[in-house]
Formats: C-alpha cells, structure tokens, sequence
C-alpha cells in the first residue's frame, strides 16, 4: 500500500538521496537535499514499506506563481502511477493560484503533457552550468 507523507526527517535523507541515484541524479548528497527541500514550500512523499519510493517539491508565492521541481519515482517503482499521485497531490496543495510551472526533464514532457501541462510561449531560463544549457535551451536560429 502506498502512503503520502508530507514531511522527512533527518534520517530519511539517505532514502531520498537514494531516489535520485536511481534515476541518475549523482550531484544530489545529503546536505543538498536538505537545503533543497528546506527551501521548498510545497512537498509530498510516497513511502511504501517504510522506504521513501518518490518525492515532488514546489516553491510557490502562494497566490499568483508556482514551480514544480523534482518529481521524482526510484527507477523500481516507476510505471505504477506513483508519480502522477504526486503530481496531483502537489497540485492540490498549491491551491488557486494563477500560474503552475514545470520544468521536465528530458524524455518526459509527454508524461506532463498528458497531466495538463503545455509549453509556455514566453518561458525564459538562464543555466549557469553549460551542459544544462546545452539539454534544455534552445539554441538562436540564425
């Protein structure tokens, strides 16, 4: 049985950093996902067995803006329907406000798509690490 959780405790860091590893995050430690997550005003968890299977997190101004970042299934639960669990509790959480953002990583937008998501017309970025650049901006045309 699947549980929803909406807090993580310090000892609970190591199964979320495993989360990540699954899915090829390597760059996210223990001391990053707690400051990630600490920064987050929006957060749910789904445990099963005890063991913390998948996460998402948002940053919200509560009224007219949210992003959602990080949603994330260990690799073994994946294809269940787990994250689309999360990303409709997530939703639920941010409420009424005007505008839900999302950045997907690569390979996933039809996922998001299929949730409801659309591309923006307007949405604008700047990655200071030059591989990410390279992944989700679109190059200049000519």
């Amino acid at each position: 049985m699947l549980l929803l959780t909406y807090n993580v405790e310090e000892n609970e860091l190591t199964m979320l950093k495993e989360v990540y590893q699954s899915v090829g995050w390597m760059k996210h430690d223990e001391s990053i996902i707690r400051k990630v997550f600490n920064a987050s005003t929006h957060k749910v968890f789904a445990v099963k067995d005890h063991q913390i299977i998948g996460f998402a997190r948002a940053l919200s101004d509560g009224v007219f803006n949210a992003v959602i970042y990080d949603v994330v299934v260990h690799r073994d639960y994946q294809g269940r329907g787990i994250a689309r669990t999360l990303l409709d509790d997530i939703i639920q959480q941010l409420g009424d406000v005007s505008c839900i953002q999302l950045i997907a990583t690569t390979g996933n937008e039809s996922f998001y798509e299929k949730v409801g998501f659309k591309k923006l017309k307007t949405g604008m970025a700047i990655y200071k690490n030059p591989q990410l650049a390279e992944e989700y901006l679109e190059r200049n045309n000519p």
